[in-house]
């Protein structure tokens, strides 16, 4: 599943460059943005150290990040970090290494890693992980999903719409951000889940019909305005190509999001992850 998902992203060279700025007809968003979606991984890290990090953050108008990586160390280098001018969110990462990527849901280790990283008290979420189809459905990914609600905290899952109706069927007051908003779900079924779930949130890093040619995609705009609360972006530097391709990326976001109401784009933007992690 992983690797089809995988093969249908598109090239990050193929999304155009566009900082922000405004040019009359065509403006762009040219608020804050809140990434949604960020991994600091070892070869990030490497490529990236703490201050280039912030200062692409900064060049791109970035101003909160939600970060992971694997192993949960990386991530703490921005948070301790303590910019004034760019808020790190952390979320805990299930995986210690790659091997766990098949086994972290039938994994007792996993849930008392959690639980051992929660006990540092500034991570604010668990994700992002990915699950599929009825592994969801197991007494590990249940505790953990009651421990996210027991504890006030945000998951994060690249799921199938099986997996995802199943985390919220172990507890109904789960806080759900989707990754990829679905990524290839149809967009008739992506609100009904908004609807059957007020926990759910969909970031739309690798949503790849949101953009039509650089455009907003129509057939996004009305899903956009009945529920603006319920969206955010997000870059998912998942590998150093997007890294790289930071700068395009936020462009092309700030790019659609300029076609959409004020109001609009900034809840998108910015105003839902900041409400949702309490950043001012």
């Amino acid at each position: 599943m992983i690797a089809i998902m995988r093969a249908l992203l598109p090239s990050a060279a193929a999304l155009p460059l566009c900082l922000p700025r405004a040019s009359g007809a065509d403006a762009l968003w040219t608020g804050p943005v809140f990434d949604a979606h960020l991994h600091y991984n070892e070869g990030a890290a490497a490529a990236y150290p703490v201050g280039a990090a912030f200062e692409l953050f900064s060049k791109c108008g970035v101003k909160a990040v939600r970060a992971n990586n694997r192993p949960n160390d990386g991530t703490r280098a921005l948070f301790e970090s303590k910019r004034k001018d760019i808020k790190v969110v952390l979320f805990i990462r299930v995986y210690r290494n790659r091997a766990d990527y098949g086994t972290w849901f039938s994994n007792r280790e996993i849930n008392a890693m959690i639980e051992a990283e929660f006990k540092h008290g500034y991570c604010l979420g668990i994700g992002e992980f990915h699950l599929y189809g009825k592994d969801a459905n197991s007494e590990w990914v249940k505790k953990i999903v009651n421990f996210a609600v027991a504890n006030n905290l945000v998951l994060q899952a690249y799921c199938d719409e099986e997996a995802m109706e199943i985390l919220f069927s172990h507890n109904p007051k789960a806080r759900i951000i989707w990754a990829h908003a679905g990524f290839i779900t149809p967009l008739s079924k992506a609100e009904e889940y908004l609807k059957k779930y007020p926990g759910l949130r969909g970031e739309l890093s690798y949503r790849g019909d949101v953009p039509d040619i650089g455009k907003l995609n129509a057939e996004w705009h009305p899903l956009f305005m009945k529920y603006p609360g319920r969206f955010l972006v997000g870059s998912d530097t998942w590998v150093m190509q997007r890294w790289q391709s930071y700068p395009e990326i936020m462009g092309l976001y700030r790019r659609w999001l300029g076609e959409l109401p004020g109001e609009v784009a900034l809840r998108i933007a910015w105003s839902n992850g900041a409400q949702l992690f309490g950043v001012e």
